[in-house]
């Protein structure tokens, strides 16, 4: 079966499976009055998202929680708005890079009449740290629209849910989502696994998706409605490939990658499709991070014993630490090189010097575009530098706000984001949509290298940079 094929069937299954839902839903819903409302105030307390959505009235991020956060939201709770915002403010004193308090401080600025309100879907249970960069991201453009007198004078509120990355949830979600007509668009969902699952609950409900960081393949084409500001696969496996075996001259490559995660099997499929046309060769050695015998130094074994001079990590979002043991069952024998999900604090702090030298294709870096505002804006919000997954939630936020300053329905942002005259000057450049819905964009190439400047002693560098 071919990838268009395939892409057509698993379209069709999860449309099949979202109006199975959605039937199901219809019917226990004429028997269960007032659980879900049409209007705004949809009750985040509901069987299916209990405890996963807030507006401001409960904390979903709890690792931080200080007592001016909790009077904040339940002032907030209250309908106190004048008492939330100085909370949140107290609690941004305490706690500088806490996006939940900043998306809650700008949700009280004003009474929910002048409100346009979006959502933010993000896996704080299934990983806190890719949520927070991705919260910090949405948070930094709705304060910074906010700051700027908001979308035709209508200041930005945020509504934010927790998905844990969980396609049963983010289908849940993305239901609620629908059936509240006050939401506008969605900035989500984190994992493809979790995107692919949600979007055509979206498409079907005719709310504008727009994922930061999912870059799987077959989420291109689901519908009209769904965008991404993370570039296709194929524009990341590109430079990489290219760099693999014309400057770092190495032909014989692994690829250990998560069998359980759509994003990596399309990089795996692509990187690998531009391997073999440059003239190298694919080690048939199977490693899967996902397989319950995985075995980092039996792996190695292996792979040396095959003739591999190269090994690329490709690991699922929620098991990088089995990447780092790879790569330190590795002892520097091989080159290594990584897809995007290795872009992540946690890869400088626990893989140090087994990960010196490894090569990352990434959507985005602090110094990739020399004069854009966005990275220092970022220091200063946050007290330290931000990733490439804040980066392109920054851009999906500020495109949704530029589409609604020519539009309030969700037909007419859609619309705005397809027109070939839209764009907006984001973090990663200038933010335009292809007919498929994907960013007209490229990645670039980071190497990791030790650094006095991190506290990690390692950090990531672009490889344009000496």
């Amino acid at each position: 079966m071919n990838h268009q094929n395939e892409t057509k069937l698993l379209v069709f299954s999860l449309l099949f499976t979202t109006a199975l839902l959605g039937l199901g839903f219809w019917l226990w819903n004429q028997f269960t009055p007032g659980v879900f409302e049409k209007e705004a105030n949809v009750s985040p307390d509901s069987d299916s998202t209990s405890g996963r959505i807030s507006l401001g009235e409960k904390i979903l991020i709890t690792d931080q929680i200080n007592s001016d956060k909790e009077r904040g939201v339940q002032a907030f709770a209250q309908g106190n708005f004048d008492d939330a915002r100085s909370n949140f403010q107290a609690s941004l004193r305490q706690n500088q890079n806490d996006p939940e308090s900043l998306i809650y401080l700008n949700n009280s600025l004003d009474n929910s009449s002048k409100y346009i309100k979006i959502a933010v879907s993000v896996p704080i249970g299934g990983n806190l740290n890719v949520a927070k960069e991705i919260l910090r991201g949405v948070a930094q453009a709705q304060d910074e629209v906010n700051r700027h007198g908001g979308i035709n004078g209508k200041l930005m509120q945020v509504v934010i849910a927790n998905d844990d990355n969980d396609p049963t949830q983010t289908q849940k979600i993305a239901t609620q989502f629908v059936q509240d007509s006050s939401i506008l668009a969605i900035v989500g969902h984190n994992a493809s696994n979790a995107s692919i699952a949600a979007a055509p609950i979206y498409q079907q409900g005719g709310l504008v998706m727009i994922s930061p960081t999912s870059f799987a393949q077959n989420l291109s084409g689901i519908g009209s409605y769904i965008f991404r500001t993370v570039p296709n696969i194929s524009s990341q496996t590109e430079p990489l490939a290219i760099y693999t075996l014309k400057t770092a001259r190495k032909t014989n490559i692994a690829l250990c990658l998560d069998s359980k995660s759509i994003d990596n099997q399309s990089f795996k499929d692509e990187y690998a499709k531009k391997i073999l046309a440059g003239g190298g060769k694919i080690n048939p050695t199977r490693c899967d991070f996902s397989a319950s015998d995985f075995n980092s130094t039996a792996i190695i074994s292996q792979l040396i014993s095959s003739g591999a001079d190269g090994l690329v990590l490709a690991p699922y979002v929620g098991r990088i630490n089995k990447a780092l043991e790879l790569a330190a069952a590795n002892q520097g024998k091989l080159a290594l090189f990584g897809s995007p999900t290795l872009y992540t604090f946690q890869t400088l702090e626990s893989g140090k010097s087994d990960i010196g030298g490894m090569v990352i294709t990434v959507p985005w870096h602090p110094k990739a575009i020399p004069g854009n505002p966005f990275p220092e804006q970022a220091r200063k919000l946050w007290g330290g530098t931000v990733n490439w997954r804040s980066a392109t939630a920054y851009d999906a936020t500020m495109a949704i706000a530029k589409g609604l300053e020519r539009g309030y329905t969700r037909e007419a942002l859609q619309k705005v984001l397809h027109s070939p005259d839209f764009f907006v000057n984001g973090a990663t450049g200038k933010i335009e949509f292809q007919e498929s819905g994907d960013i007209k964009g490229k990645a670039i190439l980071v190497k990791v290298q030790p650094s006095k400047n991190s506290t990690a002693d390692y950090d990531f560098f672009p490889l344009q940079e000496k």
